[in-house]
């Protein structure tokens, strides 16, 4: 059975969300205003799919009282089967929307690539893996902004660290976190044999300045000159920046900037989402033995995926998802993919919310 008290007591709160959002102490408060936007957006679709599920409750009601008509009843039975069909849909939506939601979700992302064992194929690995998940972003129309980069002798990427921007960017980029695998051919290599390799993704939630707090004693900054391939003119001045968390040993560089300032704030965001994510891992490192099997593993280090090109194939190896269309996911197409793992997850949501198979 839905919670209808609960759902009712949701709707109540989307109401007065939307109030306070009008009146001009919130509108004064840019920090107050935004956590009130994001839980407007969150109740939004809960509460149109209650105003579906009443109007389709209303639709059955009222074909039942028509099955008492004898001319009516033909159409009536027919009208009864698709709202109780509709009821029922309706109603795992919910469910759904019910579930605890990671406030997280609906964050940007600072998206960290970085080539790993293959050596020279393991950078330019890094850069299609980078490539897809942009195609991807630019399907969503997110912004992508690039923080810092390190690009390898031979092509690709040493590392590759974005800023991923828009509409629930962490809710579908989150399960991308974790070591993939490639196995193909090199350009390189003269004999056709097939090689793997590997590369890692992390994905960080941004971080507020408001959850983050830097006291600028415990940071050491280092300024020198930009290095990168072909002496560009980014070399020409001192504007490389490198930041040293002193208590949790954390260095960040940027130097894509020829602006000291703009490589410092970009330093700082990269160094903020860092520590929020060390402080939440830390929060939930009790937690983490009871998530073996689910989605998301705190092990970054678990190959979650193998891209195999001989054969066309890309298997997600936590939820045993096999396609044949690793041509069209390498360029972006990544809608089946994120929809399968997001559904295992949900899955797996509803049977410790008691929502799961049997639930009534």
């Amino acid at each position: 059975m839905l919670p209808r008290e609960r759902l009712q007591s949701l709707a109540r709160r989307f109401r007065e969300v939307e109030s306070l959002l009008c009146t001009a102490d919130v509108l004064a408060d840019a920090a107050r205003s935004r956590k009130l936007q994001e839980e407007h957006a969150a109740l939004a679709p809960l509460v149109d799919k209650l105003a579906e599920l009443d109007r389709a409750e209303a639709a059955i009601a009222s074909a039942r009282e028509a099955l008492g008509d004898p001319e009516l009843r033909e159409l009536a039975q027919a009208e009864l089967t698709e709202g109780e069909a509709r009821r029922d849909a309706l109603g795992g939506e919910l469910r759904l929307l019910l579930l605890p939601r990671d406030p997280r979700d609906l964050r940007n992302v600072i998206l960290e690539v970085r080539g790993g064992e293959g050596g020279e194929e393991a950078c330019l690995f890094a850069a299609d893996l980078f490539r897809m998940l942009g195609r991807y972003a630019e399907a969503n129309r997110w912004k992508v902004e690039i923080l810092s980069t390190s690009e390898a002798a031979a092509g690709g990427y040493k590392e590759i660290i974005a800023l991923v921007s828009g509409r629930e960017v962490y809710s579908k980029l989150r399960f991308e976190g974790g070591v993939h695998r490639v196995q193909r051919v090199p350009a390189t290599e003269a004999q056709g044999r097939i090689h793997t390799s590997t590369a890692s993704v992390i994905v960080l939630p941004e971080a507020d300045d408001v959850e983050i707090e830097l006291d600028e004693r415990d940071l050491e900054f280092n300024i020198a000159a930009s290095g990168g391939p072909g002496g560009q003119g980014v070399n020409t001045t001192n504007s490389a920046v490198q930041i040293q968390h002193r208590p949790s040993g954390l260095i960040v560089k940027c130097q894509d900037e020829r602006s000291q300032l703009k490589n410092k704030a970009k330093a700082l965001k990269i160094l903020k989402s860092r520590l929020l994510e060390l402080e939440r891992e830390r929060q939930d490192a009790e937690l983490a033995k009871a998530r073996k099997g689910m989605v998301q593993t705190a092990d970054r280090s678990q190959k979650i995926r193998t891209y195999n090109f001989p054969q066309n194939r890309v298997t997600d190896h936590r939820i045993g998802f096999t396609s044949h269309k690793l041509d069209r996911v390498i360029d972006g197409e990544l809608d089946e993919l994120v929809t399968a793992l997001r559904t295992h997850h949900q899955a797996e949501q509803l049977e410790r919310e008691g929502f799961g198979a049997g639930a009534t």
